[in-house]
């Protein structure tokens, strides 16, 4: 069992085992310590689902929560739509565990209902010709509950990885895709434009995130410090 830090985290350990086994192997189920924000998971119960195991650092969206600190008027997150490692799409819910008012931790729980679909396919297959399911019946089924599909394109879906690198470069190439450039051959402008996205998304409260995101911009550690400053003072002006 990891070190828990909190004594209330400590009861959520066995709860996450608990509903792991309670709710099946499609229901992955997984308990943040917000101690350590790079190594965050401190129990998790089927993380074949994700990919992820214990240490795995908090994922874009829960940087996203604490940046815009919407926890503080809701104590739970429901049906948001997350991509596993592997590449499935999950349905993802994330309660905010409390103390004094204080957020010290995530309960995480993401559905794979890849199982269903492929069922559903098989059940549609015996009433249809292939031809038909493939061009009418599956493009045509909704996704199963309206509040688990993917949500608008200005919302990142929840990536699950298992290094605060791979976290920083998903959002850095989230950003280059939504701008349509590469990083070499970025202007000053852009990349102002990037890390600022970044800051908003809250990927600099993890522990190397601007060596990562220097990295990744093509730029100097001392240039993402440079932006970041200039993000906060609301400055537009960059200098390479």
């Amino acid at each position: 069992m990891p070190n828990v830090p909190n004594a209330l985290l400590q009861h959520y350990v066995k709860l996450t085992e608990f509903l792991g086994q309670a709710l099946g192997p499609d229901y992955e189920v997984a308990l943040h310590d917000l101690t350590d924000k790079n190594r965050s998971i401190i129990a998790i119960a089927n993380n074949h689902v994700s990919g992820r195991e214990i240490g795995a650092p908090l994922t874009n969206v829960a940087l996203s929560i604490l940046r815009d600190k919407s926890y503080e008027t809701s104590d739970y997150r429901l049906h948001y739509y997350g991509v596993s490692v592997n590449g499935k799409d999950l349905r993802s819910s994330t309660m905010f565990i409390k103390q004094n008012g204080r957020l010290i931790g995530m309960l995480c729980i993401n559905f794979d209902d890849s199982r269903y679909r492929a069922l559903s396919n098989q059940l549609m297959g015996l009433c249809h010709p292939d031809i038909f399911v493939e061009d009418v019946v599956i493009p045509s089924i909704p996704e199963p509950g309206a509040a688990s599909a993917p949500p608008p394109a200005r919302h990142a879906p929840e990536k699950f990885r298992n290094s605060t690198e791979a976290v920083a470069i998903d959002a850095i190439n989230r950003e280059l895709e939504r701008l349509g450039v590469t990083a070499d051959r970025l202007t000053s402008e852009e990349r102002l434009k990037i890390i600022n996205a970044l800051e908003t998304n809250g990927i600099f409260l993890l522990k190397g995130a601007v060596k990562d995101v220097a990295a990744g911009l093509h730029c100097s550690q001392a240039s993402v410090y440079r932006y970041l400053s200039q993000v906060k003072s609301g400055s537009a002006e960059t200098q390479e």
